[in-house]
């Protein structure tokens, strides 16, 4: 028969009265600090593209390729890395992607030709995708299933605290010590990090039956590949607009540098209070969450596009907007574990292909409404898509 997708209960741990011992808090808060050091040495060239391309020699478009490179190794790192290690304690593979991002990062800082660079960044995109896509697996054996929700949002926290740090403080630390220097720093805190893991995870077996051919039969399943398709809309329709907030800013009236960095540092806070207010949500109202995160991301993109000359108007839709995205990774991981509660790695893998391909896909779709329709049109765009996307998640069923 068919049941509402939400109604279905996660299984990987009962629910539980009472607190949760503090270690297994420590450990959520360990993969936290992963998914920061990850997410943070991805976004640090785009602080860095001058200077680096000054020292090689090359363009800065070319030296932007930095971070395609590892958004397309991305694509594949997340289903690549849960397929190919079934038998793996989870423990040496967390800590294993975290010790292969600081591998990427000295050599990033070491390479004398961009070349090496780029591999190098192709060895981060497996990392931050492995772990992000692990991630929903390895906390759901941590905390019982009534805590998941609010668990995945202290693991989502270090997206948020590095979408609002991460180039700031690389463009900071680049003029005082020098581009290479950032590189070190990101894996010196990384090593602090696989520290931390080593301290705190415990021994933990794979979760479900994975490998490829688990990976290919949780693709098709027709729930989980509605899913996919929503988070493609969603996440890509904010994408469509956010991959070019720099020209949709210059048409607000009065708006000037500092103020379009304070708007800025707007939409990295409001996206880090989405991320906190997700997790009880998506704990005891996942079914409202569903609909209110993509909802706020497509009210924030069309009333901006509409009325975004107004300063102070630009301001409240920027906020509602970081706030709705910033509650979609929780949002989505802990629906995911609720309509595929025994292969909750492959879906962790499949999330985060999904991700990746919407980046792809908005930046693109909304880079042709610019060029031909005009820039309210990307945010117009996205905004729709976002919409429906949850219309499209909401709808899901499950067959049990």
């Amino acid at each position: 028969m068919s049941t509402n997708t939400l109604s279905t209960p996660v299984q990987p741990a009962p629910a539980t009265v009472g607190r949760l011992p503090r270690t297994a808090w420590l450990a959520v808060v360990s993969l936290g600090l992963g998914i920061f050091t990850l997410v943070t040495s991805e976004f640090l060239p785009a602080s860095l593209l001058s200077p680096i391309a000054a020292d090689l020699g090359i363009s800065e478009g070319a030296a932007g390729q930095l971070v395609t490179a590892t958004s397309i190794s991305g694509i594949i790192g997340g289903p690549l890395i849960v397929s190919a290690l079934p038998r793996v304690d989870r423990r040496w593979v967390m800590t294993g992607l975290t010790t292969l991002a600081i591998l990427s990062n000295v050599l990033v800082a070491l390479s004398p030709a961009f070349g090496l660079m780029l591999a190098s960044r192709l060895l981060l995109g497996l990392a931050l995708s492995g772990f992000w896509a692990m991630s929903l697996a390895v906390t759901a054996q941590l905390v019982p299933a009534d805590r998941l929700g609010r668990a995945m949002t202290i693991v989502n926290a270090g997206v948020s605290l590095a979408t609002i740090a991460a180039v700031p403080a690389g463009a900071y630390f680049g003029e005082l010590l020098g581009w290479r220097a950032v590189f070190l720093l990101a894996a010196a805190a990384g090593l602090v990090t696989l520290a931390a893991q080593l301290a705190t995870l415990p021994s933990i077996p794979p979760s479900g039956a994975p490998g490829f051919r688990t990976l290919l039969q949780t693709a098709r399943m027709p729930v989980v590949a509605t899913g996919i398709l929503a988070i493609v809309l969603i996440a890509g329709g904010h994408f469509m607009g956010f991959t070019y907030l720099r020209p949709a800013f210059e048409g607000v009236s009065g708006l000037t540098p500092e103020l379009l960095a304070l708007l800025l540092l707007v939409y990295g806070v409001a996206s880090f209070v989405g991320n906190a207010v997700a997790g009880p949500l998506a704990d005891r109202r996942l079914p409202v969450l569903v609909i209110a995160a993509p909802v706020a991301i497509g009210t924030g993109t069309v009333v901006f596009a509409l009325l975004g000359s107004s300063l102070p108007l630009a301001f409240v839709t920027v906020f509602v907007w970081g706030v709705g995205f910033g509650a979609v990774p929780t949002m989505v991981q802990t629906w995911m574990a609720h309509v595929a509660p025994e292969r909750l790695e492959s879906a962790g893998g499949l999330v985060v292909a999904a991700f990746q391909i919407a980046i792809t896909i908005g930046a693109a779709v909304g880079g042709l409404l610019i060029d031909s329709v005009g820039v309210q049109s990307a945010f117009l765009g996205g905004g729709i898509a976002a919409v429906i996307g949850a219309a499209v998640l909401s709808s899901a069923r499950r067959r049990v």
